[in-house]
């Protein structure tokens, strides 16, 4: 059971303002996102004795704020926002705006029995390096559309010159990142397990280091539901209905699709676990997401184990 005398905020995070309500008082203050703000909320948190914090992650814009509670004394928590819209339901709430945000994000705060961790601090800002390398990647695949639908050879040429500055840009980039996470022996050590795996390059073990640090330290089932690929029940009473996935982070399910496409070809175990498959009547997108849950699932055994991968089943 929670304890209903705990005093918890709730911040509803903003591009230039912080709303904060303050649940079981009521109390109500909003101050502008930046150093004095951040002050203010300090000073009103103690006046409150606040024993916990919630926030919404919104966008990224979160990411100041989550550094500094972090460095604050008050246990805090960055709560998903699907998490609070579906609080919102089953309140039957349908009104909707900063403050009466705030006021739901701290009484879901009350309402957990054990608020999640906050992200460790070393991947602040690997995080965001990794981000934009996929924006890079981004507009590597946008300025290709450009290229391909140009009309004139001249603008053709000048797309093939930008695309190659992006290329090289994004090599450079890589390289940086993987730098810096070889730099700490913890993580150079995961990234070499991952890559140890037929399927997982480097671009996609980066990816599961960076945005997936649970890997290694959690159950078969909870890494699944968080890379996206568990597959949940659609069943009620005589209705069975398809098992479909849901949830997860998406960037990081992408990177995975990538790997386990690579995967049904080039990694034996898993090439011949794709190929039952689709002979039992699988069709291929239900097979594929079966190799990524598998993909990951197996990612995640080997660092527990600490030991890189062999093949089951050795390639003829």
């Amino acid at each position: 059971m929670t304890d209903n005398s705990m005093i918890c905020a709730g911040i509803d995070v903003g591009k230039s303002h912080l709303d904060i309500a303050i649940h079981p008082d009521d109390a109500r203050l909003r101050v502008t996102y930046d150093t004095a703000g951040l002050k203010a909320l300090d000073a009103f948190l103690q006046e409150h004795d606040v024993c916990r914090i919630g926030f919404e992650a919104s966008g990224g814009y979160e990411w100041r704020l989550m550094v500094h509670l972090r460095a604050g004394k008050r246990p805090a928590a960055r709560l998903q926002p699907a998490q609070l819209r579906f609080f919102a339901k089953s309140r039957l709430r349908r009104a909707k705006n900063d403050r009466l945000d705030a006021a739901l994000i701290a009484l879901f705060t009350a309402s957990l029995e054990r608020l999640p961790a906050l992200p460790d601090a070393r991947f602040d800002s690997l995080a965001a390096e990794l981000t934009y390398v996929e924006q890079i990647e981004q507009q590597i695949a946008l300025v290709k559309t450009f290229a391909e639908t140009a009309l004139s050879e001249a603008v053709k040429r000048r797309h093939a010159r930008e695309i190659a500055r992006l290329e090289t840009c994004r090599k450079a980039r890589l390289l940086r990142l993987e730098k810096t996470v070889r730099d700490d022996c913890d993580l150079a050590r995961r990234l070499d397990l991952l890559i140890s795996i037929k399927g997982i390059g480097l671009r996609s073990a980066l990816c599961l280091i960076i945005r997936l640090p649970e890997l290694g330290h959690a159950g078969r089932a909870e890494i699944a539901a968080l890379a996206g690929v568990a597959p949940y029940d659609d069943d009620s009473g005589k209705h069975h209905g398809r098992r479909r996935i849901q949830g997860g982070r998406e960037r990081l399910r992408k990177s995975l699709f990538m790997c386990a496409f690579t995967a049904t070809r080039h990694n034996p175990d898993l090439a011949s676990f794709y190929a039952r498959l689709r002979r039992s009547g699988k069709e291929h997108l239900s097979a594929v997401i079966a190799v990524a849950r598998k993909l990951i699932i197996l990612a995640n055994a080997i660092l527990i184990r600490n030991t890189e991968w062999t093949p089951q089943y050795p390639q003829k």
